[in-house]
């Protein structure tokens, strides 16, 4: 008798806290939203708390990045990250660290992200419990030891993201993200809002002036109008007037009387 084998189940959670304050979890969501936002259209997807599986078959072969940031792969959210079905492990992934998570951050995961080939490691402390700078960028690197290829961690000095194309730098209880090409900011949600409500705002502005304008505009030619039409009636009057004038002399002289007398 063939006995079946129970599938084997990936869970999409542990019941556990997403961030232990909210200044780290914050700071998760923040980073989730501003990256979602600048990779739209591309084919990559940026996740947050969620179970990354790097082992078929072993479902206890998991860690839940803080976010994570893959390229290659159909955008939108998963329940769970899975590299065999997605063929493509996360380039990039970031942990909001603090001194309880320390240990753990520094190597542990340190070591499961150089050894599934995350190209970039961002641990930031929010609160500069441990990591003076409160943010600390790590590139991974191939070195030469005891004649074999090892690949490690080197230290990002120049706040700059290779993968995504962008400078990071501390900004309050955040991470600022500044685009190479142009220097210009990813707004978070919250500047993004502000920013919208001043654009709708001047928008009004600008709709309300050119609606005065053309009120103007309207006005002016009405204006221009009834002065040519006055002018017209003007020139009519003149013109009769002269006719009548003429009409009379002529009537005088038929008379024999000399209309240059008057």
């Amino acid at each position: 008798m063939t006995t079946l084998l129970a599938p084997i189940t990936y869970p999409s959670g542990d019941g556990l806290p997403v961030a232990e304050t909210f200044v780290h979890l914050y700071a998760i969501l923040t980073t989730l939203e501003v990256l979602k936002q600048y990779l739209e259209g591309q084919q990559a997807t940026v996740l947050a708390n969620q179970f990354l599986y790097y082992a078929p078959g072993v479902p206890t072969a998991r860690v839940a990045p803080d976010v994570m940031v893959i390229f290659g792969v159909a955008p939108g959210g998963r329940d769970n990250y899975k590299t065999w079905e997605e063929g493509q492990v996360p380039a990039i992934i970031f942990e909001v660290t603090s001194a309880a998570t320390q240990k753990k951050d520094q190597g542990d995961k340190k070591t499961l992200y150089a050894l599934l080939g995350v190209r970039e490691y961002w641990l930031f402390d929010p609160r500069g419990e441990w990591i003076p700078q409160r943010l600390q960028g790590n590139r991974l690197e191939n070195f030469i030891e005891e004649g074999e290829p090892v690949n490690r961690y080197a230290p990002i000095q120049d706040g700059i993201s290779q993968p995504l194309g962008l400078r990071l730098q501390v900004e309050d209880d955040l991470i600022g993200f500044y685009r190479l090409d142009n220097g210009q900011k990813l707004l978070i949600p919250a500047e993004l809002a502000s920013e919208l409500r001043s654009t709708a705002a001047r928008l009004e502005l600008e709709q309300q002036a050119r609606m005065q304008a053309e009120q103007q505009a309207a006005q002016e030619q009405q204006a221009r109008i009834q002065a040519e039409q006055q002018a017209a009636q003007e020139r009519l009057a003149r013109i009769q007037a002269e006719q009548r004038a003429a009409t009379l002399a002529e009537r005088l002289r038929e008379l024999g009387i000399d209309p240059e007398q008057f």
